[in-house]
């Protein structure tokens, strides 16, 4: 069905679309306090990584920005100053991220191969920017640490499973399947180090898992909202007004609130961003974005979440789509901007350079990079090789990376 696009965007803006949650899952025992991981909640997760936060670690390391090309096969490096690629380097079969390590002292490109048992780590020195000898292992479509430093987490999501290795040698230490999570995916993790979510891409849910017991607390599924944005529509039309004829939709990106109490859920085929109440899990709301919701960057003074909306509900799109950014006030979840892409586009991982004034997104089926103002929404773009994907951009401040493209503390 339709519904007038008034009532429509008043009940997104309060959050009351496709509001409603199912299956929830008993809490574990909480960890120990370490001095990586913290006690209780901050006031703002992500107070560690404003500008000023900068780890000396990271002081000698080369502002670059890496961008694996899942088809090519290699890596380009783009220097964030000149907009100019100035190196370019084979990896394994099919990269899908640039992760950088919880000690911020190497930078890891996933390279799961799919369809083969030729996954493999290459390992990128960023002080030099040059890459290092492959590390065979099962299937690494991504990559996560534990909060605590101890665990590299290799997601195997062929698989079904994450492999939690040493975070140096990626020595297998243990594993922990899950069994219920197809296409298990993105991930992030509770304040306090006690849990992670990570997102089941094609279960439409997400899994939540007891870090310390190291198992699956359980499952929660996603409800699909009555309506989602037309492929078809001009770029600019900011209303969902085609019926959903999905039965299930396809989580990506998931990142917690600041104040550790709700997590956000980009979702490809629902056009938008899931709340979960972290509490009790379940579904408190939906933000509709946009076409194919992918990728969740808080800003650096964690007051706002870019979305980035992919243009296509399809895993392999066309050129051109109808990508834009969204950018949600996280204190009133509440969309205050949106930034498309001049002439098209399909932008999809990435992360904020350090200073906070650019987002840096892939984009993936244009072959290009795209440098967005975060002030404005100007879009700059960078020819890179085909198909780029889980772009990171180095250094970045924090204490340590949980993973992914860059997700600091």
């Amino acid at each position: 069905m339709k519904i007038n696009h008034i009532v429509y965007a008043a009940l997104a803006a309060t959050g009351l679309i496709a509001a409603g949650g199912l299956l929830a899952a008993q809490s574990g025992t909480a960890p120990a306090a370490s001095a990586a991981v913290p006690a209780a909640a901050p006031a703002n997760v992500y107070a560690g990584i404003a500008p000023s936060n900068l780890s000396p670690a990271v002081r000698d390391h080369l502002p670059r920005v890496y961008v694996p090309n899942l088809r090519s096969n290699d890596v380009y490096v783009i220097d964030p100053e000149t907009l100019k690629v100035v190196d370019k380097f084979k990896v394994g079969v099919g990269p899908q991220h640039v992760v950088p390590g919880w000690d911020l002292q190497s930078l890891w490109v996933a390279n799961n191969a799919e369809r083969t048992n030729k996954g493999s780590l290459t390992p990128i020195d960023p002080r030099t920017g040059k890459p290092g000898t492959q590390i065979p292992v099962d299937d690494p479509y991504n990559m996560y640490f534990s909060p605590d430093g101890k665990s590299a987490i290799v997601v195997a999501e062929a698989l079904h499973r994450l492999d939690f290795r040493d975070p140096k040698t990626m020595q297998m230490q243990y594993a922990i399947d899950v069994p219920q999570c197809g296409g298990i995916n993105h991930a992030d993790f509770s304040p306090d180090g006690r849990y992670a979510m990570f997102t089941c891409e094609f279960a439409g849910s997400v899994a939540r898992i007891d870090l310390q017991t190291r198992k699956v607390e359980g499952y929660l599924k996603l409800s699909m909202p009555a309506t989602r944005f037309s492929e078809k529509d001009p770029i600019d039309q900011l209303l969902a007004n085609e019926v959903c004829s999905k039965k299930k939709g396809m989580p990506q990106d998931i990142r917690v609130s600041p104040d550790g109490k709700r997590y956000y859920i980009a979702d490809m085929d629902a056009d938008g961003v899931h709340i979960v109440d972290a509490a009790s899990f379940t579904k408190v709301g939906f933000i509709p974005t946009g076409v194919g919701a992918h990728g969740l960057y808080p800003s650096r003074d964690g007051t706002k979440l870019y979305v980035a909306n992919r243009g296509t509900h399809n895993i392999h799109g066309k050129p051109k789509g109808k990508g834009r950014v969204t950018v949600i006030d996280f204190a009133t979840e509440k969309v205050v901007a949106q930034w498309p892409i001049p002439g098209g586009g399909s932008p999809d991982m990435g992360n904020v350079s350090a200073d906070g004034k650019y987002l840096w997104l892939s984009g993936r089926f244009d072959d290009v990079v795209y440098r967005i103002d975060t002030a404005n929404g100007d879009v700059k773009k960078v020819k890179v090789g085909q198909e780029p994907h889980g772009l990171t951009v180095w250094p970045q401040p924090g204490r340590y990376s949980l993973g992914h493209t860059g997700n600091m503390r």
